[in-house]
């Protein structure tokens, strides 16, 4: 699967001011899983709706943003890709890489247009996850629907079986079209469910920011982990005790602040 030029993206778009992140070796505490992830984004006409603060579009990148900066920190050898379901075809963005510059350089690629197909974009996905370089990895689809799904449940089920018999769990983050879409997810979820690795997380219109809703969610707090950071990290943000790894909850608070103050001054 050939992977799509990044531009001249910059080497290094992640904030300076993240300070020096704890050694790898405290990052893995919960013995989280080594996994090759792929996210899956809506980049549908449906994505301008304002109804998710600033927009639906938004609020996933901003979420994407987190997801991936949590499965990269929860184990270094973790590695994340991006592609968009919408437009005239699924756009792979990049391809599993451990580097989170690269992952995050790639967001601002994604134009918003046409209709989502997510059945074709996690079959693509899929098929990124076969050519990982590390067949140690686990696989894992996360993919974020905010648009009316267009296959069929018998469809949806078909391809639950088959990425199930493949063993890549799969991640379906739901907003926008929640009541619309919930029968056809669920269909999808018990047809790839196994050992309850896979979930899908619903996000109503609320005051809850779709990235707060997913820092309490299995999508960030891996249930086999206990959530990134390890040791049971309920209740705290992004899944970490500050007493217990104060850089790194400083850094990821950092870098989701500077990260919504770009997005409020790049929207006007």
């Amino acid at each position: 699967l050939a992977q799509a030029t990044l531009g001249h993206a910059p080497e290094r778009s992640i904030p300076n001011s993240h300070g020096p992140l704890p050694p790898k070796g405290r990052q893995q505490k919960g013995a989280m899983p080594l996994e090759a992830v792929m996210v899956c984004m809506d980049n549908s006409d449906y994505t301008r709706n304002g109804d998710y603060a600033p927009t639906r579009f938004e609020s996933q990148a901003d979420a994407v943003n987190l997801v991936c900066g949590a499965k990269t920190q929860q184990n270094p050898e973790n590695s994340v890709g991006i592609l968009a379901t919408a437009g005239d075809r699924i756009e792979v963005l990049i391809t599993p890489t451990t580097d989170l510059g690269k992952i995050i350089s790639a967001l601002p690629q994604v134009t918003i247009g046409g209709s989502s197909d997510m059945l074709r974009g996690i079959q693509t996905a899929q098929l990124a996850l076969k050519h990982r370089q590390n067949k140690n990895q686990k696989q894992r689809i996360i993919a974020f629907v905010g648009s009316p799904i267009a296959a069929s449940e018998k469809e949806l089920e078909t391809l639950g079986k088959n990425l199930k018999k493949n063993n890549v769990s799969l991640d379906l983050v739901s907003f926008g079209e929640v009541e619309e879409n919930s029968a056809k997810l669920q269909k999808l979820l018990a047809a790839v469910n196994s050992n309850d690795t896979s979930h899908v997380v619903e996000v109503p219109v609320g005051p809850k920011l779709l990235s707060d809703v997913l820092l309490s969610s299995p999508v960030v707090n891996d249930g086999e982990g206990g959530g990134f950071g390890g040791g049971g990290g309920e209740g705290f943000e992004f899944g970490i005790n500050p007493a217990e790894d104060p850089e790194l909850a400083l850094a990821l608070r950092i870098s989701m602040e500077e990260e919504r103050a770009r997005q409020q001054a790049t929207g006007g």
